[in-house]
């Protein structure tokens, strides 16, 4: 898939990343980044809803503390990402030499967006049980949030009354950051990664709530 979308938006529509050479091996490296954090995000997204439903057992049979199931597929999600990661850092050294040493912060980049990604699973795994059709609607939102979440192009490209449209989805600083620190050199925005913190610990804190409050309901639903 990377080399179909390497293909298609770098020699087919002549995308380019600004700062850069323009060769496709750059926009390849750069674009497998947006994808590395998207999927890590993408995984959890559009199998929460489906979580409470696919273990039923869990919820009927024996007591089994539910909450920890996003924090399963969390877990999956950032196996995943860790290799794809260490696939990233033997193209970079291959074809660039020595990583960067802002590499290291990659972990810091990303944890507020693990923290975004199972407040949303327990929102949606819990409204999963009682909306079966959530799902459908959750794969269709996945979609979407790709071609928005500036995976494919660069946030600059955009103009700027969309810019700031754009910049309400959570995922754009993860993604801009994790391609600052990986490919770029640059660290990170220490403002920018509060914030990210503060909203991120926030959607979970709602989560975990909203699926405490509901997971009452659960075994008579199911």
């Amino acid at each position: 898939m990377l080399s179909v979308y390497t293909f298609v938006f770098s020699v087919v529509f002549k995308a380019r990343w600004g700062g850069g050479t323009g060769t496709n091996s750059e926009f390849a490296l750069i674009l497998f980044a947006g994808l590395i954090v998207f999927n890590l995000f993408a995984e959890c997204f559009t199998r929460a809803p489906n979580l409470i439903l696919s273990n039923v057992n869990f919820v009927k049979k024996v007591v089994f503390p539910l909450e920890i199931l996003p924090w399963a597929v969390l877990g999956t999600a950032v196996f995943h990402a860790a290799v794809s990661v260490a696939v990233w850092l033997a193209a970079y050294c291959l074809l660039y030499g020595t990583p960067h040493v802002t590499v290291l912060c990659l972990p810091l980049v990303l944890f507020p967006l693990c923290l975004l990604a199972v407040g949303c699973a327990w929102i949606l795994s819990s409204l999963g049980v009682y909306l079966r059709d959530v799902s459908q609607i959750v794969g269709v939102l996945n979609t979407v949030l790709m071609f928005v979440s500036a995976v494919f192009y660069p946030l600059s490209a955009l103009p700027e009354p969309y810019r700031k449209l754009l910049l309400l989805n959570p995922l754009i600083p993860a993604i801009e950051q994790a391609r600052n620190v990986l490919f770029w050199g640059v660290s990170p925005d220490w403002g920018l990664l509060g914030v990210q913190y503060a909203l991120a610990t926030g959607i979970a804190w709602l989560g975990f709530a909203w699926f405490q409050k509901t997971r009452k309901g659960f075994a008579d639903v199911l």
